[in-house]
């Protein structure tokens, strides 16, 4: 083990138990739950070892700075804490943990940056609390409103705007024109690096993707004594758009995932009154994404008719393809030697890429698993992670 992967062992290890389920050994590290805030609070302490302050944007988004806030032209990096249900280890974290230690490696090295290098946790990107990805950075860039997400609720009923103290400040313009650009180091999604053999890469492109809500109503009703044909039963119509939605994916080169549902009133006697399903969909290309969520609403509104039940398609989130920075993409593949690759996964830099030149750097993932407890990652190649942005950091922000 090379000195640099012990020191990330040694970091990592000191945020590997927060959160972390015994019985799955994922991780249940939402939104400003008490894992996710122990997580800001250790952020906090680790900037103030290294003599970096750190604001927040009054939307729950943290930035440890190396220089001047207020000067401009600042290089950002980092990624999240909070995890889906029973998530992996490396999502998000791998990027705070790495920005850290490439901040040692450039101190040791001699290297100091001559604009500010932020960086940067932002706060519920997987939306698995209230529902919304990539909240911290739509609020930050105004492409949510703020009224919109203090109404979010978590399943308890708690809304974004109590969990944070406060009405979110919403869109801060004059903060993100403080930045000139932002590199998001994140583990693989997927087995690309397994097949291409390298530790990391860098990514071209976010598919388009989005989440829709698909609420099925119909009449709840006992299960012993309604006959078969007399059922409206929306349970029925789930069912078969599941599948539906499976086929048309298949059909397109798309991806379609019901990951989420919802039953009303949940019980094994009784038909259900309503069923609501969570549709996530991604395809490589916008036209392609559309026409398979307009085939999905289509096949369960024509089910619905033939169930006696009723449909509704309700948009949660949408991103249209993100294409990153070419010249900053290229730039960076070239400065390491790596490959270059797209990603159907969704990230902050997917929704600051919008507002400034972003890139973002992928760690192999042994295993090509994701958002589950088998998401790995070597010390190794974590190491090579860091290597790898601090040399982006330093030809960003040193030079």
């Amino acid at each position: 083990m090379t000195d640099l992967a012990g020191r990330f062992r040694q970091l990592w290890d000191e945020i590997a138990p927060i959160g972390r389920d015994p019985r799955s050994g994922g991780y249940l590290r939402y939104a400003l739950t008490e894992p996710e805030l122990r997580l800001r609070d250790w952020f906090r302490d680790q900037a103030a070892r290294r003599g970096m302050p750190v604001t927040d944007d009054g939307n729950g988004n943290l930035f440890a700075w190396w220089g001047d806030p207020e000067a401009g032209d600042a290089v950002l990096t980092g990624s999240h804490f909070d995890s889906v249900p029973h998530g992996g280890a490396y999502d998000g974290p791998l990027g705070i943990v790495s920005a850290f230690l490439a901040v040692d490696e450039l101190r040791t090295a001699g290297v100091a940056p001559v604009r500010p290098l932020a960086l940067g946790a932002f706060v519920e990107e997987e939306g698995a609390r209230f529902g919304v990805p990539c909240l911290g950075s739509r609020l930050l860039t105004g492409a949510l409103a703020p009224q919109r997400a203090a109404g979010l609720v978590d399943a308890d009923g708690v809304s974004f705007a109590e969990a944070w103290g406060g009405p979110p400040a919403g869109a801060r313009p004059e903060l993100l024109g403080r930045f000139a650009a932002f590199v998001e180091l994140h583990v693989e999604q997927g087995r690309a690096l397994i097949e291409a053999d390298a530790p990391v890469a860098v990514a071209d492109a976010i598919w388009p993707h989005g989440r829709w809500r698909l609420d099925f109503t119909g009449e709840g009703n006992h299960a012993g004594t309604t006959r078969m044909a007399d059922r409206r039963d929306p349970m029925l119509t789930y069912a078969f758009t599941v599948l539906a939605a499976n086929k048309e994916a298949r059909l397109r080169g798309a991806h379609a995932t019901v990951g989420r549902v919802a039953v009303e009133p949940n019980a094994t006697n009784a038909i259900p009154s309503k069923v609501t399903g969570w549709l996530d969909a991604r395809a490589a290309e916008q036209e392609t994404l559309s026409g398979l969520v307009e085939a999905v609403h289509a096949k369960a509104a024509e089910r619905a008719r033939r169930d006696g039940t009723d449909v509704l398609l309700t948009e949660e989130s949408a991103t249209p393809l993100v294409a990153f920075d070419g010249g900053l993409a290229g730039r960076l593949a070239a400065l390491l030697g790596a490959p270059v690759l797209p990603t159907g996964a969704g990230h902050d830099a997917g929704v600051l890429a919008a507002h400034l030149p972003t890139a973002m750097l992928f760690v192999r993932n042994p295993t090509g698993v994701s958002h589950s407890p088998a998401e790995s990652a070597t010390d190794a190649d974590c190491a090579a992670g860091v290597t790898a942005l601090a040399r982006v950091l330093e030809e960003l922000a040193c030079r």
